[in-house]
């Protein structure tokens, strides 16, 4: 019962089937330790502690009954506060919203309690999700977990997603990556993040940032996990028609034991990364693609489109264009509490050429047409996630493009991403991603799995005892 914390969404539900525990038994756990470490961690902007205790005594009851219930049933999940709940306060980070309610319930939300997930609550996270230190000077920025004595980035925009899940305050929560915002964190804090195609997961009753790049996404301690969470949440949503053309599948399937001989990896040059990388990551990432071909992968040496990194500005332009578009009514108005830096990456929409951003979309369509002939006969394009680890907050630059450099590029093309841990530099977390095709989650998470496997990154834990955990 002491290691309840410790165990993936995977082996809680094998517990719970096995009668070793029971959701309760959990649940009581988990918010016995946000109780002890959140205070320092910053994670959560609200805990539903009555709720998750009344959910988690239903779930043990329904199991009790005897009747088959989904793997699933009775788990905890935290969820990054854009997925709005009907009644709840929402605040989409910003200290604007602090006392805002919503009037409708995100389509994640509704399909994980649906699954009979218990919520723990709601994460903190960048303001209106735009920015990829994890950030937050107005409703404060979550401490990485991997120092206690230095205030590191957690990376974002879903910030407490990840301290909460690396801290293991919760098993697995749910962030949103319109740029970078799961896999940045994943990176920064030790964990998988899985970025889905556009048009996987209903966005309805999210708060949005851009409605062209958005996406809902898991982050857990296991591949496992992600698939999981995957499956409850890939489906069509009446309120969302990007995902009514989506194939379905279970993707489970790509985490079973097996073999990935023959998968086609395409590795970068290490001479078209950006001049700002850091050593160990490079390193990091040479020494995944050595493990990928150990395990019977084809790690073909390639030279990516000599424009893909230049991807980022663009992708950077389309986000900004669609943000200013949603937060026109009040991002100038200096009387209201906005944080400095997400205000000045918004309203530099306004100085756009008219025509710029339709440009910018009809250019977005031809690149990925390019891509998709150069993505070719491979399975999936091995990348380093961040150029750096977890930086101190107060070395932060608003303005660089570090964080999202190496992740916009999927965003703007339209691809699938799978960031896992790789090894680490001086105690901080470092981060590879699996890119993968259009709705190619299952190959991503097939070689994912494979990597775990042959690793233990993923089992690495953040020192907390000063917390008295």
């Amino acid at each position: 019962m002491s290691d309840l914390h410790n165990l993936t969404l995977t082996e809680l539900a094998e517990g719970l089937s096995a009668h070793r525990f029971s959701s309760r038994d959990i649940v009581d756990a988990l918010l016995k330790r946000i109780d002890k470490a959140d205070g320092k961690l910053h994670a959560f902007t609200e805990v539903y502690g009555k709720e998750a205790i009344a959910l988690a005594d239903a779930a043990d009851s329904a199991r009790r009954s005897g009747f088959p219930l989904g793997p699933l049933h009775g788990l905890p999940i935290a969820y990054k506060d854009l997925c709005d709940i009907a009644g709840r306060i929402g605040t989409g980070g910003s200290k604007m919203y602090a006392t805002r309610k919503a009037t409708e319930t995100s389509n994640t939300v509704e399909r994980l309690t649906a699954a009979g997930m218990v919520p723990l609550g709601k994460l903190h996270m960048v303001e209106f999700a735009f920015g990829g230190w994890g950030t937050n000077p107005l409703m404060g920025t979550p401490w990485n977990p991997w120092d206690l004595k230095t205030h590191r980035v957690p990376g974002g925009s879903s910030s407490g997603t990840g301290v909460a899940v690396a801290a293991r305050l919760a098993p697995a929560g749910i962030g949103s990556d319109t740029g970078g915002s799961v896999r940045i964190p994943s990176a920064f804090n030790g964990l998988v993040g899985l970025k889905v195609t556009f048009g996987r997961i209903g966005l309805s009753g999210t708060i949005l940032l851009s409605w062209t790049l958005d996406t809902i996404g898991p982050l857990a301690r296991s591949v496992e996990d992600c698939a999981l969470l995957l499956n409850a949440l890939a489906a069509p949503d009446p309120r969302d028609p990007t995902t009514l053309g989506q194939p379905l599948e279970d993707f489970t399937h790509a985490t079973q034991p097996g073999l990935i001989k023959g998968m086609r990896i395409a590795l970068p040059d290490a001479d078209q990364l950006p001049r700002f990388m850091h050593p160990d990551v490079v390193k990091a990432w040479q020494a995944s693609a050595r493990t990928f071909e150990s395990l019977g992968a084809t790690v073909e040496a390639t030279r990516l489109p000599e424009w893909y990194f230049d991807l980022s500005q663009p992708a950077g332009t389309i986000i900004a264009s669609e943000a200013f578009s949603l937060h026109r009514g009040y991002i100038e108005d200096a009387t209201k509490p906005i944080g400095p830096a997400v205000r000045s990456r918004t309203v530099a929409a306004k100085d756009l050429a008219p025509g710029a951003y339709a440009e910018e979309i009809r250019i977005m369509a031809d690149r990925r047409r390019a891509f998709t002939d150069w993505f070719g006969h491979h399975d999936a394009v091995l990348l380093p996630t961040v150029a750096v680890p977890a930086i101190p907050v107060a070395e932060v630059d608003e303005a660089s493009p570090i964080p999202g450099y190496l992740t916009r590029p999927a965003n703007y093309l339209g691809l699938c991403s799978l960031a896992m841990p790789s090894g680490q530099s001086n105690g901080l977390p470092l981060g590879i991603q699996i890119v993968g095709k259009p709705y190619g989650e299952g190959d991503i998470l097939r070689l994912g799995k494979a990597f775990q496997d042959a690793t233990d990154f993923h089992r690495r834990v953040p020192d907390l005892a000063v917390l008295d955990l």
